[in-house]
């Protein structure tokens, strides 16, 4: 069986080592002239940075990453920070308990601003929300019904704009609840050693040792099909034949190369779905200091800043990611649809945030990325994900469109692949 994988990004890279290993024939054709996406590292000034999501996998060595990398024989080590996450705290008018204008609360004490109807409201429907139907209702939404308070929407707002780059009013509720409960199942977050490069790397290693080639430079320009299969597709102008396709430059792209194709039930329906995807856009600022600007490996969330959502400092868990005695400090915020005309206005806020954040301290700022349009965050909002099956019976998505239920960002990519593996393996393989 010859399966052939359009885009080497995390998703095509877990889809391509499982199906090595499984006995099929891979090719993974990418466009660019690297390996990875947005899920590897580029030295700069002695750095690795990252192309796109943060050195950070959200549920560290026990989330559905981890195991997926675990099942293929990847051999990638991720250590948990401790503290996983805490909340930075702007001191109020009054209060006299905060050092250096703010205070830092652990995750797990999240509760304690709440008024204490409020905290039992929120167990109360965090257990009942999931049983019940959609409501189409946003997180935002939700509060307003049930949990009103300004720390409400101060801690859904930073969360979902780290976790998803989304506020709290575009977060589906069910959704919501769904993150939050796989929070709670897979733990908090953990930085792969080498950073996302040792992660893809790893896949390489693994594809390549079961006889998969990676072809670079190589950009897919159309679907062969016949009736309702994929028998092939076209990259560099040669055509390459195979059983099974499947995509990881996310559905408009794919239905892209669909757009002329007739005759296939439902095709339709999907390309009108895909045509109301939206994705979700973000601004990565990536900073060196001297001495820790944090202090710890785990993710700082910033609730009362103007834009940034959250900060992480990997190289307190490793040092390599930085030129010795230097530290690798790296904020996120996400930028609304509504501000994607006016990403510099959006990046100057959070260079303001950062110098409140950390008064007094000593960094300079390394490099700012945007990702949003062709290069997002997301392909698809978190909650509006497709799924990774397509009008084709062969044809596949996987990837940051086409996330699984309640999955953040890579953890969200490992669930979507596991369940397309599942629909062309079967659950025996898996």
């Amino acid at each position: 069986m010859k399966a052939i994988i359009i885009g080497s990004g995390l998703g095509g890279l877990l889809s391509a080592a499982k199906l090595s290993k499984a006995g099929y024939e891979v090719d993974v054709f990418e466009r660019l002239p690297i390996i990875g996406g947005r899920f590897t590292n580029i030295q700069y000034k002695g750095f690795e940075l990252s192309t796109g999501a943060l050195h950070m996998i959200p549920h560290g060595p026990t989330g559905p990453l981890a195991r997926l990398l675990e099942e293929v024989g990847a051999n990638v080590k991720i250590i948990r920070g401790k503290p996983v996450t805490v909340i930075r705290i702007t001191r109020k008018r009054g209060d006299t308990d905060y050092k250096f204008g703010y205070k830092d609360l652990l995750f797990e004490n999240f509760k304690t601003p709440f008024s204490i109807l409020n905290r039992i409201k929120l167990m109360y429907y965090a257990i009942s929300t999931r049983k019940d139907p959609p409501t189409g209702k946003s997180f935002e939404q939700w509060c307003k019904e049930h949990l009103d308070q300004d720390w409400t929407y101060r801690i859904s707002d930073a969360f979902f704009g780290w976790s998803v780059s989304l506020r709290g009013a575009d977060v589906p509720v069910e959704e919501a609840f769904a993150i939050i409960e796989n929070l709670y199942r897979y733990g908090g977050p953990g930085v792969p050693m080498g950073g996302c490069k040792a992660v893809t790397d790893a896949l390489v290693d693994v594809i390549r040792a079961h006889g998969g080639n990676i072809h670079t430079s190589s950009e897919v320009t159309g679907l062969k099909t016949v009736d309702s299969k994929v028998t092939g597709i076209i990259a560099n102008g040669f055509e390459h034949n195979a059983n099974i396709v499947i995509s990881n430059i996310g559905h408009p792209e794919t239905a892209r190369m669909l757009s002329e194709t007739t005759g296939i039930n439902g095709l339709k329906a999907y390309l009108e779905k895909v045509s109301e995807l939206k994705p979700s856009a973000g601004i990565k600022i990536c900073i060196q200091s001297d001495k820790p600007l944090i202090g710890h490996g785990g993710v700082l969330l910033t609730p009362y800043a103007k834009r940034v959502n959250g900060i992480n400092e990997v190289t307190n868990i490793d040092p390599a990611l930085s030129p010795e005695g230097k530290h690798l400090t790296m904020s996120h915020q996400c930028v609304h649809w509504s501000d994607l005309d006016n990403l510099e206005k959006e990046i100057e806020l959070g260079l303001e945030d950062i110098k409140e954040i950390f008064p007094e301290k000593e960094y300079e700022v390394l490099m700012i990325q945007s990702y949003s349009n062709g290069w997002p965050v997301n392909r698809s909002s978190s909650g509006a994900d497709l799924k990774g099956t397509t009008p084709l019976s062969n044809l596949y998505v996987v990837g940051d469109g086409a996330k699984g239920k309640g999955g953040i960002e890579v953890e969200g990519i490992a669930l979507g692949v596991r369940e397309t593996l599942h629909n062309i393996l079967g659950k025996e393989m898996l």
